[in-house]
């Protein structure tokens, strides 16, 4: 989802580290429960910077050479028509289930979104990338942005 060249870390390493942290941030997540989503995007945005920071610093250096901002942004998908008739409270009756949204289930809602910024185009820049969580019901959105000090 890159467009930059400047980028202080390989595109296909940033890749790496938003996956690994959204595996991380969701294991044993089996479906999207707002009451959560505040600790799994913390929990992303926390494995990212740490990683991000440890691959821009130098060799023999104590800090990088770049500040960095990263956002996280967690869809939920459209329930399917079977789980409307669930329970509408924030956790599920005792006597449900909760039921993972299985591949091709759940609709997609719509989103777009932009970002501008003013700086030097040689030195900053931002990356985007989308985690697809399909499986548990919802997709990430997370944008790292770069300003080399």
């Amino acid at each position: 989802m890159a467009t930059t060249t400047n980028s202080p870390i390989p595109l296909k390493r940033l890749e790496q580290i938003a996956t690994d942290a959204c595996n991380s941030a969701l294991a044993g997540v089996e479906i999207y429960e707002h009451p959560k989503t505040a600790q799994w995007n913390e929990t992303i945005i926390q494995k990212m910077l740490k990683a991000v920071m440890a691959e821009a610093t130098p060799q023999g250096g104590s800090n990088p050479t770049y500040k960095f901002a990263i956002n996280s942004t967690i869809v939920q998908h459209v329930v399917p028509t079977s789980q409307l008739t669930k329970s509408a409270g924030t956790s599920p009756a005792p006597t449900e289930e909760k039921t993972p949204v299985k591949k091709g289930q759940a609709g997609r809602r719509g989103m777009h979104s932009a970002t501008g910024g003013f700086w030097n185009e040689k030195t900053d820049g931002m990356w985007s990338f989308k985690f697809d969580g399909e499986d548990k019901g919802l997709d990430v959105v997370i944008m790292l942005i770069w300003i080399a000090v």
